[in-house]
């Protein structure tokens, strides 16, 4: 007798406009925390910043971003998702508006710290959002909300766009500031909060935090660190590398750049479905050999170089055009997008009962990772020279990822194994 395909679990009512209005309110909220990609920029020529002084400038609101991540999770298991999420964007809006009137760059940093929270509100959206959703959709809802990493392209449409009609930078902090006011108001009229989501209050959180003694949850953070880590970094940087390396303007330099934000943003969804049907380790595994390659042909420098030859001296040159780079960098771009998304699939298979906890973990992982690359991109590139040694750095992570998933899934493997045996064996 043939089996009928049993049918997906139903999606409750209220999780699609939760899922919508959440994802919108993530993508403002990302397009601020990357605000520094391009307004760093004017503000590099007007303190006369060094690359490395760029970097932190630019990693400064992600510090903050990541560090905030832990504890929103907590909140966001505890309180609902939906008020740790209002009162998050709320808090932000006085801080983008003031970056305006600053004229230091200690007044830049304090303000970014303060902006920067906006980037915590991953580690509310996710849990929130899953929450919503079978298990079964859980992926793909991840992927759709996580889709909000797509402000970053959107900052590099809208920031110059705005510097150039305008004339002054001051303008983008004011317009950003009403921007995240609007959208949390329609993020409160538009969402959902369900009280069967929250984390029983008799749970303390040391209970809460107990998952981070769990190995796992340090082998996704590395993973995530990479990935996400590495998006934002080189979000952050890539608007700066086109104008340093190939001499575009800022609009042209930010357009370009998006190429590798937006795939990186918008492309999660489709990760999170890849990541459902296909698993998160071969997915996740993928990733890294995909970005293995793309960034061991980006690090290559621009060479010019003299071969001797029975002919005489023969003059060659190896360096990769702005197209063929772009075209690369795209390709990570997709792979880091789908990456993000394979990672906290890992998670909600995993950690179902605690995932605001462990996405916290998690998330602060991979902000810390933001934050801490594009001030490591900035002193190689002061220390070497050599811009292309942003990619090398980030050849090397992938690597360490490569070798811990290989190890660490060999060993899973062998657990696994013995467990049959014993059972078979009883």
């Amino acid at each position: 007798m043939a089996t009928q395909s049993r049918a997906p679990a139903p999606i409750p009512p209220g999780a699609a406009i939760t899922l919508a209005s959440s994802t919108f309110a993530f993508t403002i909220c990302f397009a601020v925390w990357m605000l520094f990609a391009v307004l760093g920029i004017p503000l590099k020529q007007q303190l006369g910043l060094n690359d490395t002084e760029f970097g932190l400038l630019a990693a400064t609101p992600v510090l903050s971003g990541s560090l905030i991540r832990v504890p929103l999770g907590l909140w966001t298991d505890r309180f609902g998702g939906r008020i740790v999420f209002f009162v998050l964007m709320l808090a932000t809006v006085i801080p983008i508006w003031l970056i305006s009137y600053a004229t230091t760059l200690w007044q830049l940093l304090v303000l970014g710290l303060f902006v920067g929270l906006a980037g915590g509100s991953f580690s509310v959206g996710t849990p929130y959002v899953a929450r919503w959703f079978p298990r079964s959709r859980q992926g793909l809802a991840m992927g759709i909300f996580g889709a909000g990493n797509s402000g970053a392209a959107l900052t590099k449409f809208v920031a110059p766009a705005l510097i150039l009609a305008a004339g002054t930078w001051t303008v983008v902090p004011r317009v950003y500031s009403v921007a995240m006011l609007v959208t949390a108001l329609l993020f409160w009229v538009l969402s959902r909060s369900n009280p069967a989501h929250l984390v029983k209050s008799s749970v303390g959180w040391r209970e809460q935090l107990a998952v981070m003694r769990d190995p796992r949850v340090w082998r996704y953070s590395q993973y995530y660190s990479v990935v996400f880590g590495g998006y934002v970094g080189l979000s952050l940087w890539m608007t700066k590398y086109y104008i340093g390396e190939y001499g575009f303007d800022i609009k042209t330099a930010a357009f370009l750049a998006a190429c590798f934000s937006l795939p990186g943003g918008v492309l999660r969804a489709i990760g999170g479905w890849i990541s459902d049907r296909y698993g998160a380790h071969r997915t996740t595994w993928w990733v890294m050999w995909v970005s293995w390659v793309g960034f061991f042909l980006l690090s290559y420098p621009q060479t010019d170089f003299i071969v001797q030859t029975t002919g005489g001296p023969q003059a060659f040159r190896i360096a990769l055009t702005p197209t063929l780079f772009t075209i690369l960098l795209f390709v990570v771009g997709i792979a880091f997008a789908i990456g993000k998304a394979s990672v906290f699939k890992f998670i909600s298979n995993d950690f179902t009962h605690n995932i605001g906890a462990v996405s916290g973990v998690v998330g602060l992982a991979g902000g810390l990772g933001g934050f801490v690359l594009p001030i490591l991109f900035g002193m190689l590139a002061d220390l070497t020279g050599i811009r292309s040694s942003c990619f090398m750095l980030m050849y090397g992570t992938v690597c360490v990822s490569l070798v811990w998933m290989h190890y660490s899934h060999r060993a899973e493997r062998q657990r696994k194994a013995q467990a049959v045996g014993l059972t078979q064996a009883a």
